[in-house]
């Protein structure tokens, strides 16, 4: 579906959030002035103004927004024409105090803030249904709207009384009885049995360790609530309107959703992405983040929506992007597939929680390096709009689950140091730091298109997920498991006889009889010299296996088993970072995956990009800064508009380039 928005684009999407109502008439001016000059094609508008769209409750003040919608489409601008439902205005805070959310801890929050609201409760829901749909009907065929931005970043989490019903109304359908869910949960467990409906309660503050298959529960259950909410909004706006419709999913550490089914739904992913981390890592986060979005697609192209034009949150520091980086950042979001670079905020705002937020018009006004460098992006994309609607394909993947998440987020767990986010991201590191493409895939997925497939944190397991990873390796795939796999099942019970689930077992050749978490600092020396951390395992292992390294005591610590036509591998403890490149890099020889160039310098990048017809273009980011990255290669390089010297290219740390290879 993005293919319909970079039709009526011409090319690339450019720009990014604009608020025109926080300024007057003669910053409009000048904005309509900067806009041309910068190549701004599209304009995301309204995405907290509902306070001045429906001022009192039922009343629409929509003169202002014609106006600006108007004079957007005669600058030739587009307009992503938000709804504003993450922060509702002061008369509904009044009006609804029961529709204000709650905290676990049972404090009720109050207006003040963005994202003040409960997804569950009826006038909140019944509200955003009339705002979305007075909008629609009033600007669903304006000819400056090109695509439908519902809510902002859903991620508040409720568990107020209204939550409390809906939680009770999804597990009666999910489950049917009571007695299910007493089974479920293993409420025989600390006298928990509940007798009736009304005794469960969403996971609020409790003595100590909540039950954590209530919690996972609970979490699956916000995620549908979330996304009933996202297509109430959705379907009240296509009934006046057939321009796209997607919502803007906060990448890459909120995990209140199960992205998957938000991706099944919008018409095409939108993600908000800003590094947490300056330099080196701040390029592998983003290819993480954007390999997440295409994947969640279904490998369709994605749209960034935000990220910021300086901005990089490292701890309690908002750091600066270094020169260059705003533009290389965004060449790096179109290479891992996004069809458009989007930015929050167009101009800085005066007043406000996020004053300090960065924007392509700082305070200091165009006389500046941010709006020169976002000049020097916008003129980027405007070259590269032949890009649009070309894909990515990958032989490797990487196995992400939200289950597997939310219960590796679980109290009581044997080691604090067991860490879904970092261990999924150190796995994509490994890969990207090769030069391979990555997707990432559902473990119940279809896997047979990846050479390599690695499950770094399943902990959570269902039954599905582990005969579809069994086929898989007997089928010929090359599989990673990862230590604390498999564990529990669906509903977050232990798995007996022994771990990962028993098909996991068979094509793995191993069972894990113990786990020996280490204590915090400590490592272990395996047999071939690498280290352990945080983790270790008492593994028993079939004859047919084969041990590539044990513990001191003699036991495997990693596997190899060879299982129909494919290999199952199984790593039982952390290792240290030079033997996990080094076993990534021989997982990958064995399966026969390349990097898209060879020998590539610390810190450079190569991603192709595929159209239907045949065309390919090649992205060539240096991130390091170490030595010049000579390329040889065939075609016209777009960023210049030059043909490729016979000699190749030459690209020093910070330079990138995409080349439009030679068929």
């Amino acid at each position: 579906m993005t293919g319909r928005l970079t039709r009526r684009l011409g090319g690339l999407a450019f720009g990014g959030d604009y608020n025109p109502e926080q300024w007057d008439a003669g910053v409009w001016k000048e904005d309509d002035l900067l806009m041309r000059q910068a190549r701004v094609n599209l304009a995301t508008v309204g995405v907290f103004s509902w306070a001045l769209l429906e001022p009192e409750e039922g009343r629409y003040e929509f003169g202002w927004l014609d106006a600006q919608l108007d004079r957007l489409h005669a600058n030739g601008v587009a307009v992503d024409l938000a709804t504003p439902t993450a922060s509702p205005p002061p008369w509904f805070t009044l009006a609804h105090p029961d529709a204000m959310p709650v905290t676990p801890e049972g404090a009720r929050l109050v207006h003040g803030s963005r994202d003040t609201y409960c997804l569950a409760a009826p006038a909140y829901r019944q509200a955003s249904r009339r705002i979305a749909t007075a909008l629609a009907e009033r600007y669903g065929n304006h000819p400056a709207t090109a695509l439908w931005h519902v809510h902002n970043e859903y991620a508040t989490v409720c568990v107020c009384d209204h939550v409390a019903e809906g939680f009770r109304r999804w597990l009666q359908h999910r489950y049917g009885s009571l007695d299910a869910v007493n089974s479920a949960w293993g409420t025989a467990f600390w006298s928990q049995h509940y007798g009736s409906w009304q005794e469960i309660l969403p996971p609020r503050a409790t003595q100590w360790h909540r039950n954590p298959a209530q919690v996972i529960d609970f979490r699956r259950y916000w995620s549908d609530e979330a996304l009933a909410a996202y297509r109430e909004q959705r379907d009240a706006i296509r009934a006046h309107s057939d321009r796209p419709v997607t919502t803007n999913l906060m990448l890459p550490g909120y995990q209140n959703l199960d992205l998957w089914a938000f991706g099944r739904e919008v018409d095409f992913v939108g993600i908000d992405h800003y590094p947490d981390a300056p330099g080196l890592d701040a390029a592998a986060d983003i290819a993480f983040g954007g390999d997440r979005a295409r994947s969640f697609g279904g490998g369709k192209p994605w749209l960034l929506i935000e990220q910021g034009p300086s901005t990089v949150y490292a701890g309690d520091r908002t750091l600066p992007k270094e020169p260059g980086e705003m533009l290389r950042h965004s060449i790096q979001h179109l290479a891992h597939g996004s069809d458009g670079v989007l930015f929050f905020q167009w101009r800085q705002p005066r007043a406000g929680a996020e004053i300090w937020h960065s924007a392509l018009v700082p305070h200091t006004g165009p006389e500046s390096r941010i709006f020169r460098e976002a000049v020097e992006v916008g003129e980027a994309v405007a070259r590269l709009g032949e890009l649009a609607g070309s894909r990515i394909t990958a032989e490797a993947a990487v196995l992400h689950d939200a289950d597997a998440w939310w219960g590796l987020d679980s109290q009581g767990l044997p080691s604090s140091e067991l860490d879904y986010r970092g261990t999924l991201r150190r796995a994509h590191r490994a890969l990207w730091d090769a030069g391979v493409t990555v997707d990432f895939a559902h473990p119940e997925a279809d896997l047979r298109q990846y050479r390599l497939v690695v499950a770094p944190a399943l902990y959570l397991m269902s039954d599905a997920a582990a005969e579809n990873l069994r086929e898989y390796v007997r089928q010929g795939g090359v599989l990673l498991v990862q230590y604390f796999s498999g564990v529990v099942d669906q509903s977050h019970q232990a798995r007996l006889g022994g771990y990962p689930a028993a098909p996991l077992r068979e094509a793995l050749g191993v069972r894990v009889e113990e786990h020996r978490p280490l204590a915090a600092g400590a490592e272990i020396t395996l047999s071939d010299g690498s280290s352990g951390s945080v983790w270790s395992e008492h593994l028993g292992a079939s004859g047919a296996v084969k041990t590539v390294a044990e513990y001191p005591d003699g036991l495997p610590a990693l596997t190899r088993h060879g299982f129909g036509t494919g290999t199952g591998w199984y790593l039982s403890t952390r290792l240290d970072d030079r033997a996990y490149t080094a076993l990534v890099g021989r997982l990958l020889g064995e399966a026969g995956v390349r990097p898209v160039l060879p020998d590539l310098p610390e810190g450079a990048e190569a991603v192709v990009r595929r159209a239907e017809d045949g065309r390919k273009w090649l992205f060539l980011l240096h991130h390091g800064s170490g030595r010049a990255w000579r390329v040889t290669v065939s075609g016209h390089e777009l960023l210049t508009d030059r043909p490729v010297p016979e000699t190749g290219l030459n690209l020093h740390p910070g330079a990138t380039a995409v080349v439009r290879l030679r068929a």
